[in-house]
């Protein structure tokens, strides 16, 4: 095997790796949430060792500001391969399903919308902010361009629309019906997306 070789084995090994411990802070996060979450938790889901974890990732802020990072590029990506046949309502039904379903899989912590502290952390990562501006430049383009060819209320400011829409994938009732009804997924998802998009109709 070339030293090449031996390092690209080595550099594919460290991503993997990575990828592990981002899954286990997201599913922790979404767990127990932010302050209760420890570096010992996710060590503990990965299975490695504490130090083994701080050669990935020097703190819990900088981990869970990687995780939020890695669950916005998946939304970026998700808008990126929407069928561009589909009219822009029917794009963010899309987005919202596939959050809906990130989430019942435990792997979409809503922390900002939750935490003060998260919030400013958060907000003074560059990585996170680029990301989140972009999704939100493309989110607001969506609603917009739905207003305008009446796929959507165009007597309702955009704003209003939108942050309804960042609501939507953060509500509790999500955890309620899939802990205490007798649905599943697929039929949480469809009834969560009717309410969004059609109301109590």
């Amino acid at each position: 095997m070339s030293i090449l070789s031996k390092f690209s084995f080595k550099d594919q090994a460290f991503k993997l790796r990575e990828n592990a411990i981002l899954d286990a802070a997201t599913s922790v996060l979404g767990s127990k949430g932010y302050d209760l979450m420890t570096m010992d938790d996710v060590a503990g889901a990965v299975g490695i060792s504490k130090p083994s974890l701080y050669k990935h990732f020097k703190s819990k802020e900088e981990l869970v500001g990687e995780a939020m990072v890695r669950l916005l590029e998946g939304a970026i990506e998700q808008i990126a391969g929407l069928d561009p046949a589909l009219n822009p309502r029917e794009k963010l039904m899309a987005l919202l399903e596939w959050a809906l379903r990130v989430r019942l899989a435990g792997g979409l912590p809503f922390l900002p919308s939750t935490s003060p502290h998260v919030r400013e952390m958060l907000m003074r990562n560059f990585k996170y902010m680029t990301r989140v501006l972009k999704l939100n430049r493309q989110l607001e383009g969506l609603v917009k361009q739905a207003q305008k060819e009446e796929l959507l209320n165009a007597d309702l400011p955009a704003d209003v629309i939108l942050f309804s829409y960042y609501a939507r994938t953060c509500d509790p009732s999500v955890e309620y019906l899939q802990k205490f009804s007798k649905m599943s997924d697929d039929a949480i998802v469809k009834n969560m997306l009717q309410v969004a998009f059609d109301g109590f109709k």
